[in-house]
């Protein structure tokens, strides 16, 4: 009977031992999976085990994924994502089997690109039973963010926290050595706004005064009343009209156009005129057959459209280096773009990039992980005002740089600049990497 309560002691002091290298690396099972994987990657990981353990730290090397429930969300729209570790940094180092359901494990995920920040996931206390020296089974963890952002955004595992109930509650947080860790997944989230698809087309483009012009429409919503107006420049006139709809969309009506200033024709759905819901302007010009009065000559010049091109200062950019072993943002400046739109006439243009890998000396840094931040600056007096494109990713699909929009008038000089930033892994393997970025005027 003396000797119980010594093994009593060696028992209790054993499964607090089993417990605590648990905590380090182990998980329990999978949550529900999203729909969307992601590509498992893989990161160093330095885990710090509770203090009562007496062990020293980890530094091994976590394989783990990101998934999502939806790739391609709109601003405003939630986001559920899984974070899987598939292969712990260790395995069971004791001989000690260990119980099962005694692990609940939290982590973040780390958003980049078009948003940043990171999300906070947590997983079930829920695992199978570990027999000694065994590996440790994978686990994961969910959380959901909300789309504040368009453009691409990047999710890349981060440290995760594994918390265990079995004799005592303890903590033994694991972080990632080099952050961020590489990108698992990316979604591609979009303004939310439908995209208008309205389109009208001219019977004629020019007609005398009083005359009356076909406009053919489609795409328009079904059995909507649709107005039909002139308009001068960006104010419209006297001249309207309306019709309806068809079942399809589309419709076929006329206009008759009296005012001698007028430069187009627009297509509406509601009381007013809407980008969002409208159509044109297209072109249409009133013949000026006024007669000249006597002793009068008339004088008429002709303005030349020109051509939508574009400009680069040169065609290479040196990002900075990173050091081996720490990776990290290797940036540089893109050459500034001059786009000059001398078309005249309603179009606007959109300027784009795509990216291909960068590869170096016997491997390769994925596209994904080159970012922008665009910066574009209209010459003053040009007609059009340019929008630059969103902060995030680039990528081998491509994104936007700087557009102008659709107008009654459009044209002017414009100047496009960009900050690039080239997320390097850690423990690339040294030497040059080279990646063409190829630009697109439409």
């Amino acid at each position: 009977m003396g000797s119980t309560p010594r093994r009593s002691r060696r028992w209790r002091w054993a499964s607090l031992f089993g417990a605590t290298v648990l905590a380090v690396t182990a998980g329990g099972a999978l949550a529900s999976p999203a729909s969307a994987a992601g590509t498992n990657v893989d990161f160093a990981t330095h885990c710090i085990p509770p203090a009562v353990s007496g062990l020293p730290p980890i530094d091994g090397t976590t394989t783990a994924s990101v998934s999502v429930d939806n790739a391609s969300p709109k601003v405003g729209d939630t986001v559920t994502v899984t974070y899987t570790v598939v292969t712990p940094a260790a395995g069971n180092p004791t001989d000690l089997a260990l119980p099962a359901d005694i692990m609940t494990p939290t982590g973040k995920v780390t958003l980049g690109g078009a948003q940043t920040g990171s999300v906070t996931v947590a997983g079930p206390k829920k695992n199978a039973p570990v027999p000694g020296k065994a590996p440790f089974p994978s686990f994961s963890m969910t959380g959901t963010f909300t789309v504040t952002k368009a453009g691409q955004i990047t999710l890349s595992p981060g440290d995760y926290n594994i918390h265990t109930s079995y004799i005592l509650e303890l903590d033994t947080p694991c972080t990632v050595t080099n952050p961020p860790a590489p990108t698992s997944q990316t979604v591609t989230a979009t303004d939310g706004t439908p995209a208008n698809t309205r389109a009208i087309a001219l019977g004629s483009a020019s007609g005398d005064p009083g005359a009356s012009v076909t406009v053919n429409g489609s795409n328009f919503t079904p059995g909507a009343t649709v107005t039909l107006a002139g308009r001068s420049g960006g104010t419209q006139t006297a001249d309207t009209a309306t019709v309806t709809a068809g079942a399809s969309g589309s419709f076929s009506g006329s206009l008759v156009v009296n005012d001698k200033t007028t430069t187009g024709i627009v297509a509406y759905e509601g009381g007013s005129w809407s980008a969002d819901k409208g159509a044109g302007p297209a072109v249409y010009v009133v013949n000026d057959n006024t007669p000249v009065p006597a002793g009068s000559q008339k004088l008429t010049t002709t303005v030349k459209a020109g051509t939508l091109s574009m400009s680069q200062a040169g065609d290479a950019v040196a990002l900075s280096s990173v050091d081996f072993g720490k990776g990290g943002a290797s940036s540089g400046a893109l050459q500034t773009v001059t786009v000059k739109d001398f078309r005249g006439g309603p179009a606007g243009w959109s300027l784009t990039g795509k990216v291909t890998d960068f590869t170096g000396p016997g491997a390769k840094i994925d596209a994904s992980r080159l970012s922008w931040t665009p910066a574009c600056v209209t010459k003053a007096g040009s007609p059009s005002t340019c929008k630059a494109g969103s902060t995030g990713a680039v990528g081998t699909s491509g994104a936007t740089l700087a557009s102008t929009p659709d107008a009654t008038l459009t044209g002017g000089e414009f100047t496009v600049d960009a900050g690039l930033s080239l997320d390097v892994p850690a423990f690339t393997p040294p030497g040059s990497y080279s990646g063409v970025l190829t630009l697109t005027l439409t």
